[in-house]
């Protein structure tokens, strides 16, 4: 009799446990997105309808599997560099369809304001400027970057500075934000040009190896000197000491933009799958290449001012444990490497692309950096008077933005100028490179490549100068972007002015997503020493 009463009163709380699971699951997985679904919906955001637990991943994947692969490719290896230039002036910058079909449909069918579910996840893309531009303006910390960056693309951000919110991010911003200040980027140009001769010579070498003219694939080349300013200006090395960091960050960034749009599905990150032990296996090689950094440069006599030393130091004087202050240093430096080398290397080859197409730019550009620098090493000033090459690289950053898309997380329950009412929990997507290209924004020439509407400054570029967002927006603006800046007038300057470029015979455009806007098949050019 009491062994009975035992097992009805272990059966009746197996069965309690198991309602409770079964409660517990339907609100997260049904009920909760669902209301918050309602909340949109009531104030007229709609958008398409999502399915159990996967939401609009379904739709999502079968939009990219049937879109387009065809690209435009200059497809005539047998004419001339003139014809080529001519053929290469009609590349399209028209891209969206290829990379983010979905949305294009999506847009057709609701506006530029609507909703959609990655998984359990609700996100609301906002292209309207007018609620754009509140969200600019928004300070508070309730409005911070998505939870999904530290979860499920945690393997690659961790919680360092471009994924943390809160205290943790005010307190990373306030340490790292004085190393990257203007004062300090300008001090730094010895070090860059240092970094963007050493890619001179080595074409120059090539360009005599294959007889005056060589077809140049630039691409790696282009990270090894984003790499080796990073190294330098940051970590006090140059590239080939970090070289494993930079190749190993790399492939984790490959294998992570495989699941980009699985990243509201729960527990799929954390199953065994081939792509999921890869990333695994990285996360551990990496961190322990960048504690050995760490140790070497603890161990050294040498007395260090540079970012690393500032992490360093950060961590220090923090309030953590052991372990939490290593991985706040390990992860602030992915951070960095991650943001500052690609970045840098993939905007300066879609640079050159544009000038390499559009001859009429390319020798205006040449002409203003020869007769403002002169050869010599550019002080503040002269960066400053190479107005056509800013004009050019505002307008690169426009057809081309890094970022595909700026995301934010309503932490708690935010308004946003009295438009919307956005819940707890929601993200807000805005595709940067649809802003940057709208015509009701910037005219009937949006998709062209025309950097004379820079030539008052960005805020006469276009009706909203709020779309023009290359390097974020608010308190969360890029605190790299004076070094970025920086390292691109200095590189394009100098190339430019060193060698005549056009596009080879093998270059296909074919603009891709993974984390930034890159090229499938990389950049070829003809290259041939001035």
């Amino acid at each position: 009799m009491e062994i009975q009463t035992v097992m009805t009163i272990l059966a009746t709380i197996a069965l309690a446990g198991g309602v409770w699971v079964v409660v517990r699951l339907y609100n997260a997985l049904v009920k909760k997105p669902e209301r918050v679904r309602a909340v949109l919906r009531k104030q007229g955001i709609s958008g398409p309808p999502p399915t159990f637990v996967l939401g609009n991943i379904l739709e999502i994947r079968k939009a990219m599997s049937s879109s387009p692969k065809a690209t435009t490719s200059t497809d005539h290896q047998n004419k001339t560099t003139t014809d080529n230039d001519q053929a290469a002036a009609q590349i399209s910058h028209i891209y969206d369809a290829n990379i983010l079909p979905f949305f294009v449909s999506w847009r057709q069918r609701y506006g530029k304001l609507f909703t959609f579910s990655l998984g359990t996840k609700q996100i609301i893309h906002v292209n309207r400027t007018d609620i754009v531009k509140e969200i600019t303006r928004i300070t508070s910390l309730n409005l911070g970057r998505p939870s999904y960056h530290r979860k499920e693309l945690g393997p690659l951000f961790g919680e360092g500075i471009l994924t943390s919110n809160g205290p943790t991010w005010q307190y990373q911003k306030k340490i790292l934000a004085p190393e990257l200040h203007m004062d300090k980027v300008k001090g730094m140009t010895g070090l860059v040009w240092d970094s963007a001769t050493g890619l001179l010579d080595l074409w120059k070498t090539k360009v005599e190896a294959a007889g005056g003219i060589a077809d140049l694939h630039i691409d790696q080349d282009l990270l090894d000197f984003s790499g080796d300013v990073i190294s330098r200006a940051c970590f006090g090395s140059n590239y080939s000491k970090g070289q494993d960091i930079f190749c190993k960050l790399n492939y984790l960034k490959d294998a992570m933009a495989k699941k980009i749009f699985s990243i509201g599905v729960p527990g799929l990150s954390n199953l065994p799958t081939k792509n999921n032990r890869e990333i695994w296996g990285l996360v551990k090689e990496i961190h322990t290449l960048i504690v050995k950094v760490v140790k070497e440069r603890k161990e050294s006599d040498q007395d260090h001012k540079d970012l690393l030393q500032t992490v360093l130091e950060g961590a220090e004087n923090a309030e953590m444990s052991r372990d939490a202050k290593e991985q706040f240093i390990v992860d602030n430096c992915k951070n960095i490497y991650l943001a500052a080398q690609e970045t840098v290397a993939i905007t300066a080859a879609w640079c050159l692309v544009l000038l390499a197409s559009n001859p009429e730019w390319l020798a205006r550009v040449r002409a203003e950096v020869v007769e403002t620098w002169g050869g010599q090493i550019p002080d503040s000033e002269m960066l400053r008077k190479v107005k056509l090459m800013t004009m050019v690289i505002q307008e690169t950053l426009r057809l081309y933005p890094p970022g595909v898309a700026l995301s934010r997380e309503a932490l708690k329950d935010v308004n946003i100028g009295g438009i919307i009412d956005v819940p707890e929990g929601v993200n807000i997507w805005t595709m940067v490179m649809k802003l940057h290209t709208d015509p009701e924004t910037w005219g009937p020439d949006s998709h062209e490549f025309n950097p004379e509407r820079f030539a008052n400054g960005i805020s006469a570029a276009c009706k909203v100068p709020q779309s023009y967002l290359p390097f974020g927006f608010g308190p969360r603006v890029c605190l790299g972007q004076n070094l970025a800046m920086l390292e691109l007038k200095v590189i394009v300057g100098l190339i430019v002015s060193n060698f005549s470029l056009s596009l080879s015979p093998k270059y296909v455009h074919s603009p891709v997503m993974k984390f930034v806007i890159e090229p499938k098949h990389g950049i070829n050019l003809l290259v041939k020493k001035l």
